[in-house]
């Protein structure tokens, strides 16, 4: 993988390390290390998937061993080979590599359903025809015990023969399941005789219609690992319920491993939300364009915004691996990608929303080339051609007819540098017939080419601007966040979080005028637009008419808006 390599130092700074640091220097599981990321095919990867990624990769690069990735694709009812395709090409973008380790926990459908036969044989487990409903109702309490289900007391045999008959399809969907026999007293929820198979006539997408019963996840995902050789199956908080489930499935059967269950924190990032059904909300009910609209959490979504893997594994490295949930600020996100994208992003100019100035003093047919800087922060960068020309653009912002004395931009009869070029003086304002500035006439002073005046005299203010004779028409899309709930799991009571979607999160400007160098940027490409902020080529742009996403403004703004709260 292309991932630097952390530092010994680094490799100790949380306690899943520290567990497996351990294990090797007692030579637990032999002293490997292998890990393991299970996404389920059913949806895009998000930013909370990130943050496993990196770890589960991480920690076995680190550690000299290996991380596989496996698709837990047992329920067809929901699994596209679409979805497998995009979080291939998600991880990879993110920067690791599962080499020849990749599987799917339907290469082990024979093999799992041997193990539901040998605990079944057991007495372990047996075939109940409780509907889902009837099971949930009996489930009982934490004060309670559950009540046991009339097939609870089926022989071995009669279970056996159901059980084959479940798998030849004489039964119907939601007919009967199999469940574990455990105890129905237990204080651990997840131990009180959990479902371990169903059945299912959905076609899967890799194994057709060969099979129509199907494990649950818990049954499925630690046999999986256990039949890959993991050693530490990390995973969220969520689980840890659950570990008691894992951990009781190894014991009671004739498996190759004995993986150990580490649980951490999940990523929660303010104003997000990573559930994959309330994401998927978002796309069917038209609040977004798709799974990679850079409203989205997803990967695709923070890609297309102008993201960056260095910045999200920068990001996720920041937060760190914790055993406690806490809510991560949006302004660190976007501090990271501020940060790198500082380092790499051309400088570009863009007007956005234009206001002509007509520069009454230069030639009307000259179109002068004037030297840009790429990139301040990287010599190697470069220098670029910039057209000036007597008619130019400039942000609507940056004039004000009645100016107040701090206001260091331009207004009638005040100076200012234009960046790169010169100084001008604005002289007479045009309006159209209600009173709209249009446009502005100015003066240049020929002396001050570049940006510079050799008589030592100094303005305040630098404007970006665009040549209105060969500046290029462009789109530009500027996003907030989807949601206006800064912490999405906390809801009131009858509120959705449909409720809580932005009617403004995406503005969309159609009249912007960029550098002519911009006309024909590849799609993905990242510059900044000086003075303005990061923008990324959309995939939706045209030969001659590029489409930007904002992907962060200069500046943070977040503590702003914390403070108007």
């Amino acid at each position: 993988m292309s991932v630097k390599e952390p530092t010994d130092t680094e490799k100790l700074n949380d306690f899943v390390r520290t567990i497996i640091a351990d294990d090797v220097a007692s030579n637990k599981h032999g002293g490997s290390v292998v890990t393991r990321f299970p996404p389920e095919p059913s949806g895009l990867l998000h930013i909370g998937h990130a943050k496993a990624i990196c770890l589960d990769f991480g920690v076995a690069s680190e550690f000299g061993g290996r991380c596989h990735l496996r698709f837990d694709d047992t329920n067809p009812e929901v699994e596209e080979d679409e979805y497998v395709q995009s979080i291939h090409r998600d991880i990879k973008w993110l920067g690791f590599d599962w080499g020849e380790h990749f599987y799917h926990a339907s290469d082990y459908f024979e093999r799992l359903y041997d193990f539901a036969v040998e605990l079944i044989g057991k007495g372990s487990a047996y075939v109940c025809d409780w509907s889902s409903e009837e099971i949930a109702a009996n489930r009982g309490t934490l004060t309670e015990p559950a009540n046991a289900s009339p097939g609870r007391s089926r022989s071995v045999e009669e279970n056996l023969d159901l059980f084959a008959r479940m798998r030849a399809g004489e039964f119907e969907e939601g007919a009967c399941v199999v469940r574990a026999k455990i105890d129905l007293g237990s204080s651990v929820l997840p131990l009180r005789d959990p479902t371990i198979y169903r059945i299912l006539k959905t076609p899967h997408h890799r194994t057709g219609t060969e099979w129509c019963v199907y494990p649950m996840y818990d049954f499925a995902h630690c046999l999986s690992d256990s039949l890959e050789l993991i050693t530490h199956s990390l995973c969220t908080l969520e689980f840890i319920d659950r570990r008691p489930l894992y951990e009781w499935f190894l014991a009671q059967l004739d498996v190759p491993s004995n993986p150990q269950q580490i649980e951490f924190a999940r990523l929660n990032v303010a104003y997000t939300v990573t559930s994959k059904r309330n994401l998927k909300r978002f796309v069917e009910e038209g609040f977004v364009s798709g799974w990679d609209d850079p409203r989205m959490p997803t990967l695709a979504g923070l890609r297309r915004r102008g993201y960056t893997p260095e910045s999200i594994r920068n990001f996720c490295k920041g937060v760190g691996v914790a055993k406690r949930e806490n809510l991560i600020q949006v302004a660190r996100l976007e501090f990271s990608v501020r940060e790198h994208l500082n380092r790499i992003a051309d400088r570009r100019m863009a007007v956005l929303k234009p206001l002509k100035v007509v520069i009454t003093n230069y030639p009307e047919d000259e179109i002068e080339q004037l030297d840009a800087i790429n990139n301040p922060e990287d010599p190697g960068a470069g220098s670029r051609q910039v057209p000036f020309s007597r008619e130019i653009y400039i942000e609507q912002d940056d004039f004000m007819e009645d100016a107040p004395k701090k206001f260091f931009r331009l207004s009638q009869g005040r100076e200012v540098r234009l960046r790169y070029a010169y100084f001008v003086t604005c002289n007479d304002v045009i309006k159209d017939d209600a009173g709209n500035v249009v446009e502005l006439h100015c003066t240049y002073d020929p002396a001050t080419r570049g940006g510079n005046s050799p008589d030592g005299r100094k303005v305040k203010g630098t404007l970006h601007w665009v040549s209105a004779a060969a500046g290029v028409p462009a789109e530009v899309r500027l996003y907030d966040t989807l949601l206006d709930l800064e912490d999405p799991s906390d809801l009131e009571e009858g509120k959705t979080l449909l409720d809580h979607v932005r009617p403004n999160s995406l503005e969309t400007l159609t009249d912007c005028v960029v550098e002519p160098i911009l006309a024909d940027t590849p799609e993905g490409t990242s510059v900044q637009f000086e003075r303005l902020g990061y923008y990324c080529v959309d995939p939706d742009s045209e030969a001659g008419r590029p489409v930007f996403n904002r992907t962060v403004t200069l500046r943070d703004t977040w503590a702003k808006v914390a403070k108007k709260k």
